[in-house]
Order: C-alpha cells, then sequence, then structure tokens
C-alpha cells in the first residue's frame, strides 16, 4: 500500500509538471503573439533594424530583407533621422548582417548619411549592447526598433535591460513566406529567451563580446 501510495504522488507530480511546463508554454507563445501585434512607432532619434542571416552568396536573407526595407519605409514617413543598421559576419558568410541592410536601405533611396552600421554583434543580446555605446556616443535616447513579429518581445526586453527606451515597430507576420517558418520561429524564441532568463539569473558572461 506504502509503495502504490508513493507511485501515485510521484504520478500526480509528473502530470503537474507536466500540465504547468505546457500551461508555460501556452503563455508564452500568447504574449509573444500580442507583443508582435503592438506597433508603439512615435516620432525617435534613430530606428533600429536587428540583423538576420545572410544566403550563402552573401545576399541578405528573407527576413533581414522584410527589416530592412521596414526601417526604410519608416526613414521615409519621417520617423526618425537616422537608421542603425546591426549584425556582425559569423564565419558562414562573407559579409556582415549590417551591409547587407546597409545595401537594402541604399537600394531604397536613403542617403549615405542616414545610415549608421553596427558590425560586431552575433546575437540579439549582444545587438542591444553594441547599439547602447552608438547611441551614447551620439547622445541618442528614443529608439524605434524594428524585427519580426515573433523576435519583439525578447528583443524589446534585451534593449530595455540595456536602458535603451525603444518603441517597437514589428514586421507583420502575414510578410513571413513559408507555413513552418512561424511555428519554427516561436519555438526558437521560446529556447532563446529561457535561455536569455537563465543567463540573467546566472549572470553569465556574453559570448562574443569585443572590446568598446
Amino acid at each position: 500500500m506504502q509503495k502504490s501510495g508513493i507511485r501515485r504522488r510521484i504520478k500526480r507530480f509528473l502530470l503537474f509538471i507536466i500540465l504547468a511546463a505546457l500551461l508555460y508554454f501556452i503563455g508564452f507563445i500568447a504574449a509573444v503573439h500580442v507583443t508582435g501585434l503592438q506597433d508603439e512607432t512615435e516620432s525617435a532619434d534613430i530606428i533600429i533594424v536587428l540583423g538576420a542571416g545572410l544566403r550563402d552568396d552573401g545576399r541578405p536573407g528573407p527576413a533581414l530583407t522584410r527589416r530592412s526595407r521596414q526601417g526604410a519605409n519608416l526613414w521615409h514617413q519621417g520617423v526618425a533621422p537616422l537608421v542603425l543598421c546591426t549584425g556582425g559576419r559569423s564565419e558562414y558568410y562573407p559579409r556582415t548582417e549590417a551591409a547587407a541592410c546597409r545595401e537594402i536601405l541604399f537600394g531604397a533611396g536613403l542617403p549615405a548619411g542616414a545610415i549608421l552600421t553596427e558590425k560586431r554583434s552575433r546575437s540579439t543580446e549582444e545587438n542591444a549592447i553594441y547599439s547602447r555605446h552608438i547611441l551614447d556616443d551620439m547622445r541618442l535616447a528614443r529608439a524605434v526598433l524594428v524585427s519580426d513579429s515573433y523576435h519583439m518581445l525578447r528583443a524589446r526586453w534585451l534593449f530595455q535591460l540595456q536602458g535603451i527606451e525603444v518603441m517597437t515597430s514589428p514586421v507583420s507576420r502575414n510578410r513571413i513566406r513559408g507555413a513552418l517558418v512561424y511555428p519554427l520561429s516561436l519555438a526558437r524564441e521560446f529556447i532563446a529567451f529561457n535561455w536569455q532568463i537563465f543567463k540573467e539569473v546566472f549572470q553569465l558572461p556574453v559570448t562574443h563580446i569585443q572590446g568598446i
């Protein structure tokens, strides 16, 4: 009887853990979705376009293309006088994400003087850290943050951790092609967000930070 009672308690505990994890996952997905629907765009000092992967030949991938085009549209609307392209170069690509973003902005009619680049970051966390130093050097305060809707919850949090006043301008999920891209991106965000929480709690170092 005692053994069977212990087994029942263990089963109930495991069931509770599974249900709690499921509710947490559902709540996270709901928060990501709601945040991705909120466009907070107002007049700012600068528009920050978050980098994304390139194609093998160095051309901008779909995510970077749509983010950069949105940044260009905001500039043409007069939201801010400057656009900051972020994103460094991994060992797999021939140039930086920021350079590819800059190319798209040029093609959209932005003058060279309106485009800044941050070419050292290798993650969203590093995007925020290096962007903060650029904004501090130029004495800029308010930024409009441009990224995909699924990315905006984590991105906004990381930039706020750096003390940057950000307003979100998410790229609509309707512009994401491919049936599996959005759900896979949500799953990736779930992992990345919780890994970031783990890093914050245990104060783990940023992986690729270079001298500033």
